[in-house]
């Protein structure tokens, strides 16, 4: 069963992970595009004509703190962002506004986007080999946060491919959206949950969100980016003082951290993988009902 909901701290006093106080704090930048979709904050420039005596010359940008759990691990900005928030930052996410708006901040990325993210991703065929041996030939598939279904698993082998999404983005061929009033009432094989949680507010929400979509056999499969400082340093739990900014993905997770979120769902990681991509790494739980 759902657990009754927490209280929603919009700055995180506790882990959103495993509910700890002992956090590690550090302060830190919000970059300029997310603080401008989400806040609608812009750069401000403070000039020396303006004869403040308390502050310096220069330009000033939205701040924030970095918070490391010293339990289970998680790095994590504490903006924790609203609904309305996470609507205005993902609403239309990589269409023509959305490129325009960020390659104001970040000259170039537009050209970047056209280059990498219209395609799939090769690294999908592993995960659907990793995924393979557990499913059914040509599994019903559940994309929870998927986009436009471009890097769902199965796409274009399975007769059941939905998507749902904030973004409200059109699905590639073989997918198509969701309807929320099936959930719980329409059997899924997989669910899959891929390069999502690293960007929400409360990841364990969203978890217990996708419940009611999971039956006493179904699977649910997260995936999240293994960070180059997590990586880096895996057993520390004093990286709040090296993380210096923060832009969309605003939680940097440990295993624990993760196995932790199921747990407190009420679900049992069955397995788990790590798969190189390129320069990066990805971290796959398996999980499902007990």
């Amino acid at each position: 069963m759902p657990l009754t909901p927490e209280p929603r701290d919009l700055i995180a006093r506790r882990c959103i992970c495993c509910n700890s106080q002992n956090l590690a704090k550090a302060p830190a930048v919000l970059m300029p595009f997310v603080a401008y979709r989400v806040f609608g904050h812009e750069p401000l420039e403070i000039l020396p004509e303006w004869g403040f005596r308390d502050l310096r010359p220069g330009m000033a940008y939205t701040l924030c703190n970095s918070l490391q759990c010293r339990e289970c691990g998680l790095l994590f900005l504490d903006y924790r962002f609203t609904d309305a928030q996470m609507a205005a930052l993902y609403t239309g996410y990589r269409d023509e506004r959305y490129t325009r708006e960020r390659d104001r901040f970040e000259p170039g990325y537009g050209a970047t986007a056209a280059r990498g993210f219209e395609n799939r991703a090769a690294y999908i065929a592993k995960v659907e080999q990793w995924l393979a041996p557990h499913l059914p030939a040509q599994p019903a598939v559940l994309d929870w946060g998927g986009g436009n279904g471009i890097n769902t698993p199965f796409l274009g082998q399975s007769p059941t491919l939905h998507i749902h999404d904030i973004s409200a983005v059109p699905c590639v061929p073989g997918a198509e959206p969701a309807n929320p009033a099936d959930f719980g009432h329409r059997h899924y094989d997989l669910v899959a949950c891929s390069q999502v949680l690293e960007h929400v507010p409360y990841p364990l929400e969203l978890i217990e969100a996708m419940l009611p979509s999971l039956g006493a056999e179904t699977l649910l499969y997260l995936e999240v980016p293994h960070e180059a400082l997590m990586r880096e340093f895996p057993h520390s739990r004093e990286l709040a003082a090296r993380k210096h900014h923060w832009h969309e993905h605003i939680n940097f997770f440990s295993s624990d951290a993760l196995i932790c979120l199921l747990e407190r769902a009420g679900l049992r990681c069955i397995d788990r993988h790590t798969l190189s991509v390129g320069p990066k790494e990805i971290m796959g739980l398996l999980a499902r009902r007990p």
